[in-house]
């Protein structure tokens, strides 16, 4: 892949989710990284984009963004919050998922995120403790969480998830056959191929959203880094 292929795509498409937000996650502040984590669980759901960040901005103008107002809105407060932000179809389940998650982070870790993250030993078992949580954190939750949190956490160390490794290998980012992890060729080929003032997130975030939005409709013609792709079947 061409570096200015690289550029191009991360410039499309590598704006990170959080900032879109508003989140500021270098400050490394416990309030904005538990902001991420309450959006990372809505982005968990398989719902779109658009109808994430909509339901995101509900809970910020309700100031609904701490465990403890998440806990004091309650059930049927998180439900019509919800589905003002037309997440409908995962209203309950999400409602029931965000308290149990809350309860747990409270008892267990006095409702902060960096506690928990100071009690892990390593990058397995900080995933391993994000997703003891509750059943709202599963892996592709923590992937999400920590995906945006790599260059804040030294332990922040997910797997890329299954859309980043199909855009990763159509574009000859990664060998499947490879003895390397996919993360460490991931890593390798961004220190190799540098996009100024962008970091790895960024790449990531970008071949995750070029294989949920092109790699898996087959939208190869409007595909950004079309010329790029090794696909054979590509249109």
């Amino acid at each position: 892949m061409r570096r200015e292929a690289v550029q191009t795509l991360v410039e499309r498409l590598g704006g990170r989710y959080s900032e879109v937000l508003g989140i500021n996650l270098e400050s490394g502040r416990e309030e904005e990284i538990f902001k991420w984590f309450l959006a990372s669980i809505l982005f968990g759901a398989p719902i779109t984009e658009t109808s994430v960040i909509k339901t995101y901005k509900c809970f910020e103008k309700h100031h609904v963004l701490t465990p403890n107002k998440i806990l004091a809105a309650g059930w049927d407060e998180l439900v019509r919050i919800l589905d003002e932000g037309s997440y409908t179809r995962y209203d309950f389940k999400t409602a029931d998922k965000l308290l149990e998650v809350m309860r747990n982070l409270m008892e267990r870790h006095g409702g902060r995120l960096t506690n928990l993250y100071k009690k892990a030993g390593s990058p397995q078992e900080l995933e391993e403790e994000l997703k003891s949580l509750g059943k709202g954190v599963g892996e592709v939750t923590v992937s999400i969480f920590l995906r945006e949190l790599r260059v804040v956490w030294d332990k922040a160390k997910p797997n890329p998830t299954n859309p980043v490794v199909l855009a990763a290998k159509n574009l000859g980012v990664i060998d499947e056959k490879s003895p390397k992890s996919v993360l460490q060729q991931l890593e390798e080929f961004w220190t190799e191929n540098p996009v100024p003032n962008k970091s790895i997130v960024n790449f990531e975030t970008a071949l995750l959203r070029l294989g949920k939005n092109y790699c898996r409709k087959a939208k190869c013609k409007v595909c950004p880094v079309k010329g790029e792709c090794l696909n054979p079947k590509a249109v």
